[in-house]
Formats: structure tokens, sequence, C-alpha cells
């Protein structure tokens, strides 16, 4: 079995990880405040990780320079999660991951406005042709709600979050001192727990943590090490042996798994005519992994 067959099953696997938090975040969203949710989540995935980082020697000379980069790199990333967690207050797991996949286009506008990054014309319509997809499932279909942009207050709190994200690969290459990607990660998320522990103090206190139902216990622990430590490995191993394009593809399968995951957890799906913007999901996938191969 070669690396890049391994990468591609990588991917594959942080695809579905990745969706479960949309399912599994719907779930308890309203249980527990967001900022107590990303904190815990943070927590516990700086200990795997940390463990991991110790264990082979990841931290160097460099990743102990300018400690504050991790601070602007864990507070951007809270505000994702934060915000997150707060539009599946309203918003359905399927609505969200729609989102979820406008975060390529985005991070591909800011990096041509901040960065100068120029992309193909293909990816550009691969782009394109997801974010239709994702409109498609946002506004479930409804061409009237689309043209008078009617959409909930939990899609528009979580497209914040999203914007938050797709600023992350920008923030990663500008704060970059050649140090280890599992020291990064490690630095990130022990920044972002001790930032929202500051500021969301109040609300962690006042978080029954003994008194929270073994659901909301069974999703803090999925997303903290399934998808957070462990996809994140996936993501590294699938980054050393795939083009960025390919990577970056895989954001499209997204929706197709969590459409699975809520047929297992017994929940409504879509009809079928809003499932069509998850075929253009796919097919912007396939678009960007032949741009990616041929090129």
């Amino acid at each position: 079995m070669t690396r890049i067959f391994q990468s591609h099953l990588a991917m594959l696997g942080f695809s579905v990880l990745v969706a479960g938090s949309f399912s599994f975040g719907s779930i308890i969203a309203n249980d527990i405040s967001p900022i107590a949710l990303t904190a815990v989540r943070f927590i516990l995935a700086a200990v795997v990780i940390g463990i991991i980082t110790i264990a082979t020697g990841s931290v160097t000379q460099a990743a102990l320079k300018s400690p504050w980069r991790y601070l602007i790199l864990g507070g951007v990333f809270s505000v994702y999660f934060v915000l997150m967690f707060e539009g599946l207050k309203t918003a359905t797991p399927v609505s969200t991951v729609a989102i979820f996949t406008l975060i390529p286009a985005v991070s591909a506008i800011a990096g041509f406005v901040i960065l100068g990054q120029i992309v193909s014309f293909r990816i550009v319509a691969a782009l394109i042709i997801g974010a239709l997809g994702a409109l498609w499932v946002i506004f479930r279909g409804d061409i009237y709600a689309l043209s008078t942009l009617s959409i909930g207050r939990g899609e528009l709190v979580y497209f914040v979050g999203c914007i938050a994200h797709a600023l992350m690969p920008i923030l990663f290459r500008l704060l970059s001192r050649g140090e280890n990607p599992l020291m990064v990660t490690f630095g990130l998320l022990t920044s972002g727990a001790m930032m929202l522990c500051v500021f969301g103090a109040r609300e962690i206190i006042e978080t029954e943590w003994i008194s929270l139902p073994m659901i909301v216990w069974v999703a803090i622990f999925y997303l903290s090490i399934c998808a957070s430590a462990v996809t994140f490995v996936l993501l590294q191993f699938a980054s050393m042996h795939l083009p960025a394009t390919n990577v970056m593809a895989y954001t499209y399968l997204t929706p197709i798994w969590v459409l699975v995951w809520e047929l297992l957890l017994g929940h409504d799906v879509p009809n079928l005519w809003v499932l069509g913007g998850v075929f253009l999901a796919v097919l912007s996938l396939m678009l960007l992994l032949r741009t990616s191969l041929e090129g």
C-alpha cells in the first residue's frame, strides 16, 4: 500500500470524523455553554497532542520563539469553535456543514488579498461549484429564500466563525518560524484553552459538570479526541504526501458523511431536492482531485 493511497484513506477518515463533530455538536449544543465546551475540548486535545509532541521530540528552540504567535492562532481558532457550537443551537448539522464547505473559497479569496496567492481557473471553477452546492443546501433549494437572503441566525453566526477558520492557513504561513506542526498545534490548543478559561471563566464555573448528561461527555470525548487530536494526525500525515489541493478537496466530502451520521443517529435528513447541493459538492471534490492529479 503506497503512501499516496494511505494519505487518501487518511483524508477520507478525516472527513468522516470532522462530519461527526457537526452531528454530535448539535445534540449537546443546548446542554452546555459553547465557551465551556470549547475550553474542555481544547484542554483534553492539548493533553493528547502534548504527550505526542514530547514523545516525538518536537519541542525545538524555534518553537519557543515569539510565543505570542500561539495566542493569535489559539484565539482565532477558539472563535471558530465557539461560534460553531453557538450556531448549532438553532441551525441543523446539514446546513452548518454546507457553510463549512465555503471555507476553501473564503480562504482562497483571503489568500489572494493578503498573500497575493493565485489559483488556476479550474480550481476557481471547482470552488464556485462547491459554494453553489453549499448555498443550495443552506437555503434548502428554495429560490425565493435565496433571493430574499432568508438565512437563519445559527447559519449566520457559524459563517462568521468560518471566516475565522478560513484565515488559519494564512496565519500559519505569516507566523511560521519553521517549527514542527505538532508543536504549533500544541501551542495553539494550549493558548486557546488559556484564553477561553480567562474570558469564559464565569460560564465554565457556572457549568454543572457533574450533572451533565452522559451524552454530553460522550460528545466531549469524541470532539476532543476523534475530531481534534486524531484528525490532526491524519491531516498532518496526508499533507506530507498529497498536494494542498487534494487535501482541500476532501472538505467537500464532509456533507455526505454528515448525512450518514444523521441517519445513523436517527435524525431527519433533507429531501432529495435539497440533496442536489450535496451532489454539487461531490462534483467539486472530483474536479479538485483531477486538477491536482494532472498538475
